[in-house]
């Protein structure tokens, strides 16, 4: 019997995503649990494993396919067994698994609208949408790529890959999906943009995903700001102090790695503000799950260090840094970057001064840290000199009030400018 692997849900809220890599053949024999495929979701890229055994019939859905809808058939197995999905964090109920009865027609990849390049022989030129994207940004050549994938389809390890010589002409225009270019031309020029006198880079999933998420908490969260500044040359004492101490086992601490650290501490004193709002109710967390804001290309995402009242700066520092990393590369397991209480959001390492953030639902506050600098302070009618650090709480006025969030602050205050009291 043939059993039909489905595209999984690698997340309560995914409905597609590009299929990366295949790591099986036709005629591959894969056992249940083999890693059979790599899916890249708008926030990251992850392995699917195979729930049967059996051998690989078909492959229906080629390698670097963008589109590619939770449920769809990707690949057949010959086995025994009822059709089933491939395992992932959040698989396909089997009772959503299409039968088999008859062969399913193989599902198209979803193919660019716009013209594809020609080569100098003047035939066209077949790329996943995927690898046309990379391209697109690398400003890579396609006619100069040789491809790897099925009857020499360029996909995405051919433009990765990619040899400088390989980009494109000065003055190459720049693709957009079908139908975009010319309804983003008519927006723009509306707003009194010309045609001609910008490059479209069309949004990939994850930029489209924030750009969605940071629209509806503006507009549907009544949010405001709350900032204080923090003396800190305390914190940058005893970081080094710390540092010297953790040498030998190859850590080091950072400013915001303290600041993490803080804020879950201040979260179990004033509970009040590790809150999120739901029509049912106010959900009060019982613990302080930290997410810490990560820029990577195309847009950010938000890596979460769990119960981090509990844990040593040695720990959330070790695990910051993983996290960060494999956020960059795209290889976080959702329940890493999923939820959490608490956002924080450092642009200090950038020179910002002070800023504020738009909060992460349905997390109910998220700190925005500025750059330390040196600043004059006014000391018992004295002028004197402190590195200051400005940071701006904003909050979901539906579960902390003004009183709630000046209190968290106060106490994160203190945390920061007296650092042995975290460990109290």
């Amino acid at each position: 019997m043939s059993i039909d692997v489905l595209m999984p849900a690698l997340s309560p809220t995914m409905e597609e995503g590009a299929l990366a890599k295949w790591h099986v053949k036709k005629g591959d024999t894969v056992s249940s649990g083999d890693v059979i495929a790599e899916i890249e979701t708008d926030k990251a890229t992850m392995e699917v494993e195979a729930v049967d055994e059996g051998v690989v019939e078909e492959i229906l859905v080629p390698e670097g396919s963008e589109g590619v809808k939770v449920n769809t058939p990707i690949a057949r197995l010959a086995g025994e067994g009822a059709p089933a999905a491939a395992a992932a964090p959040s698989p396909a109920k089997a009772s959503e698994t299409p039968k088999a009865e008859a062969p399913a027609a193989p599902v198209e990849a979803p193919r660019p609208a716009p013209a594809a390049p020609a080569k100098a022989s003047g035939e066209r030129i077949f790329a996943s949408p995927l690898a046309r994207r990379i391209a697109e940004q690398k400003g890579l050549d396609l006619s100069q790529v040789q491809g790897s994938g099925p009857h020499g389809r360029i996909i995405k390890r051919d433009v990765e890959g990619a040899t400088p010589q390989a980009k494109a002409p000065a003055g190459a225009p720049t693709s957009a999906p079908a139908g975009a270019a010319p309804r983003q031309a008519q927006t723009l020029a509306q707003m009194g943009i010309p045609d001609g006198s910008y490059d479209l880079v069309p949004l990939d999933g994850m930029r489209r995903t924030v750009a969605r998420r940071m629209t509806d908490s503006f507009r549907d969260v009544p949010h405001f700001p709350l900032t204080i500044d923090l003396e800190i040359d305390g914190l940058l004492a005893s970081r080094a102090k710390i540092n010297a101490m953790l040498e030998k086992q190859g850590v080091k601490v950072s400013v915001n790695d303290l600041v993490i650290k803080a804020a879950a501490v201040a979260l179990k004193q004033v509970p009040e503000a590790n809150a999120s709002y739901s029509p049912e109710g106010i959900a009060m967390h019982h613990h302080a799950d930290i997410a810490m804001a990560v820029a990577i290309d195309g847009g950010l995402i938000t890596p979460i260090i769990r119960k981090a009242e509990q844990k040593g700066l040695a720990q959330i520092a070790t695990e910051a840094k993983d996290l960060a990393e494999r956020a960059r590369t795209r290889k976080l397991k959702p329940d890493e970057f999923q939820g959490g209480t608490f956002s924080v959001s450092n642009l200090g390492m950038f020179g910002i001064k002070s800023f504020a953030s738009i909060i992460n639902e349905p997390q109910g506050c998220i700190l925005s840290v500025g750059a330390g600098e040196q600043r004059p302070v006014v000391r018992n009618g004295q002028l004197a000199v402190a590195t200051v650090m400005t940071v701006t709480l904003t909050c979901d006025h539906r579960v902390v009030d003004g009183a709630v969030g000046a209190r968290w602050l106060a106490a994160f205050k203190a945390l920061i400018e007296d650092p042995i009291t975290m460990i109290v």
